[in-house]
């Protein structure tokens, strides 16, 4: 078998192929048997590639896309990003010129003169309420003079510099101010805390102070005039000698980032009602000058800041010189200063004798001179 080991190989494949032929030819067959078998054994690996070649391209498409949406989501989150933050500040540019707007037109409307200022900076401190605003001595401010806003008192100027200015806020605990509620006219001290409250010192616990009312400045404390608001009470309870009155400051509502320095007040009447309006509050000259107001002059200057001290020592002083008395004078009498001035009588005063001129005399006629 060895010696004809390639003849019977060749005689095999000879016979099988014949045997092939014969049936392809008996089934009537276009494929051979053996193309038959061959694609129906490489069939399941050609489908098995495909797949793998349809799920890589499936999945590098669905990559590609995916990439590409996380891009643009990127891209969206960064244009909202943009967006919002232009929002807030156009919302903050438009709160700004609502405050300016206020501020224009509180400076139009009120007969104090005043001088717009921006907070520039804080001061330094756990406990200190300090800032500092862009005007100073070049603008006409000093030290002492009040800062407001349209809602209310905001504090006073401390230090004055030539471009800048100090201001001690109503919240600080070594600031103080004459207060008087509008309701009961219940006279009293402001002080700061330290923090967002305010306290009224000094009201006696058998005075009625209620829960709601507006304080007002009362202008005896000769830094702000008669009339701005300062707050509303939050709390009353009884302390150990005086009241525990705890406001809200109307100037801080609404926080912080223009004021107006008053470099000219004018004292105002307390408004009746339940307080300020919670829009822009406009101090109004009342319709008719009342005793405690100071008037204005007719040259359209503005008054003279005046207390009840100086009220008092006029109408003394009207009182001593309807009765005739000159103050002032020692060993003189005194007058009686329980009359009113409308009840005060004028002394009679004596009719006034004008002397008759005296005639000129008529000259006398010379003697006649001698003859010679």
């Amino acid at each position: 078998m060895n010696r004809y080991r390639n003849l019977a190989v060749l005689v095999i494949v000879i016979a099988a192929q014949l045997v092939l032929l014969a049936y392809q030819v008996r089934t009537k067959e276009d494929v051979s048997l053996l193309r038959s078998v061959t694609v129906t054994a490489v069939t399941p690996l050609a489908k098995g590639l495909d797949s793998m070649r349809g799920s890589s391209v499936g999945f590098l498409q669905k990559y590609i896309l995916l990439f590409d949406a996380q891009t643009e989501n990127q891209r969206l989150k960064s244009e909202l990003d943009r967006m919002k933050m232009e929002n807030q500040f156009l919302r903050t540019e438009l709160t700004t010129a609502d405050r300016v707007r206020a501020l224009a037109m509180f400076q139009q409307q009120t007969r104090a003169r005043t001088v717009a200022a921006r907070i520039i900076g804080t001061g330094t401190g756990a406990n200190s309420k300090v800032v500092f605003v862009d005007r100073g001595s070049n603008d006409g401010v000093m030290r002492g003079m009040a800062v407001i806003t349209p809602d209310g008192i905001v504090g006073k100027v401390t230090f004055v510099y030539p471009a800048a200015s100090q201001v001690l806020l109503i919240t600080d605990p070594a600031f103080a101010a004459g207060v008087i509620s509008q309701k009961n006219r219940v006279p009293g001290t402001l002080k700061g805390l330290g923090r967002s409250q305010v306290m009224v010192d000094h009201v006696q616990n058998e005075i009625k102070v209620e829960e709601g009312e507006w304080f007002f400045t009362s202008g005896d404390d000769r830094v702000f005039a008669k009339g701005i608001p300062a707050g509303q009470v939050r709390v009353v309870k009884q302390g150990n000698s005086f009241k525990d009155i705890y406001l809200d400051p109307a100037g801080l509502s609404r926080g912080l980032e223009e004021v107006l320095i008053v470099l000219e007040g004018v004292h105002q009447a307390i408004p009746e009602g339940d307080g300020p309006a919670s829009g822009t509050v406009v101090l109004m000259a009342p319709a008719e000058v009342s005793e405690t107001q100071a008037p204005v002059p007719s040259d359209g200057s503005l008054p003279k800041l005046s207390t009840d001290a100086d009220r008092m020592r006029e109408k003394i002083k009207r009182i001593g010189e309807l009765q005739g008395v000159r103050l002032g004078n020692a060993g003189g009498r005194l007058p009686n200063f329980n009359m009113e001035p409308n009840q005060v009588s004028r002394p009679p005063v004596a009719p006034l004798v004008i002397p008759a001129k005296p005639k000129p005399e008529e000259p006398k006629p010379e003697p006649p001179k001698p003859e010679l």
